[in-house]
């Protein structure tokens, strides 16, 4: 597959990407099956420790057996916390239900949080473990592909505000990732379209040669397979770079937000609700990305057309008027926008394009042109 690095060669069953924080490092094992063998990973990890598995009522149907069997099969002690699906959940209530479980469930320092589901369940279980007892380390084992290839890497952990996505959270590396494709299989076709648009940022905002093979092989990546698994190898080998580089946001990790200052803003419009996914909203703002760049001639239309037509052949939104439902008007949208976390003194910063592949931060952004861009683009 193209990318700007060679892909780790499987190894007992999985891919290893190794995310080379200076003292903390961590592996990202990616492979199918890899659930059943969960307990044994843990244990050569952490001997002697504790579990807390938290995940959501569906995840749980389809995957918790299969985890509290291998944990058990591995000796390690287990108790869960179950919360409910969806984006809501990643709330100060949310956080409560997590907290006082794990507190009840008598978690100490050494023992582990396993957080086992999409994104909101990683973001939500670690956030929980990084305040309770001061910190407690947390295990990722994504089972969304938004979540695999994107937020179960990196240390972003954090609830939702009724001001904005985001906005309560702390950074809080796991010690180790499990991403078990063959979890893929039992998501909906809306879902892996969702987490798809995440797939498509990586070559969008650095990697045209991924952004070309993913042109040619997206389907594949939805469907299944092999190129399933390269995806979201190449994914998780993009962003352990970016996140070993600038693991807190400080410079270019900020480039990895391509398309979610304005999708973030939609999120929070439509209530953070199933009107709009995570992924639907990101594919929409990194389409407004693209053509607010070509608007101030950064890059070429060709390009934005060129972003917009293969998100839209995936199945994916591209437009405002792609969202069912009512959102708040331009002035709404652009109080949202200036809630976002990369706001600094009140001006905006918004990852920008120079073409297909060449994303990059631009600050002190005109508010003036963006509201008046969001005008005409509400109206296409």
């Amino acid at each position: 597959m193209p990318a700007a690095s060679p892909l780790p060669a499987p190894e007992a069953g999985a891919r290893i990407v190794r995310v080379d924080l200076a003292g903390r490092p961590y592996d990202i094992a990616i492979g199918a099956g890899l659930l059943s063998g969960i307990g044994a990973r843990i244990a050569a990890l952490r001997p002697g420790a504790r579990v807390a598995v938290v995940t959501d009522r569906n995840v749980a149907e389809r995957h918790l057996a299969t985890v509290e069997t291998s944990l058990r099969e591995a000796g390690i002690a287990a108790s869960n916390v179950i919360v409910a699906p969806g984006e809501k959940t990643k709330s100060y209530a949310g956080l409560e239900q997590v907290t006082e479980g794990l507190i009840a469930a008598r978690v100490e320092r050494r023992d582990l949080v396993l957080a086992l589901g999409g994104g909101v369940v990683g973001d939500l279980a670690g956030f929980a473990a990084s305040v309770v007892r001061r910190g407690i380390d947390v295990v990722q084992a994504p089972t969304s592909l938004l979540a695999q290839v994107d937020s179960s890497v990196g240390g972003k952990t954090g609830i939702n505000s009724p001001q904005g996505k985001n906005l309560v959270g702390a950074f809080h590396q796991p010690v180790l990732v499990v991403a078990d494709t063959a979890a893929l299989d039992t998501l909906p076709a809306r879902e892996l379209r969702s987490g798809y648009a995440e797939v498509a940022k990586y070559g969008l905002l650095g990697d045209e040669a991924l952004f070309s093979w993913l042109e040619s092989k997206g389907r594949e990546v939805i469907s299944g397979g092999e190129a399933r698994a390269e995806a979201v190898a190449a994914s998780c080998m993009a962003k352990a770079a970016v996140v070993a580089r600038d693991e807190k946001e400080t410079g270019d990790r900020a480039l990895l937000n391509l398309g979610h200052t304005f999708g973030h803003a939609l999120e929070a419009g439509a209530g953070f609700s199933d009107r709009l996914l995570h992924g639907e909203a990101v594919s929409i703002g990194m389409c407004l990305a693209f053509a607010y760049s070509a608007r101030q001639g950064l890059c070429s239309g060709q390009d934005a057309v060129r972003a917009a037509r293969h998100l839209e052949a995936m199945g994916l939104p591209t437009r405002i008027a792609d969202v069912p439902g009512d959102l708040p008007d331009t002035d709404g949208l652009m109080t949202l926008i200036a809630q976002d976390k990369k706001v600094s003194r009140g001006a905006l910063t918004f990852i920008l394009v120079h073409g297909i592949g060449k994303a990059f931060i631009a600050k002190d952004v005109d508010a003036a042109s963006v509201r008046d861009f969001l005008e005409q683009a509400r109206a296409a």
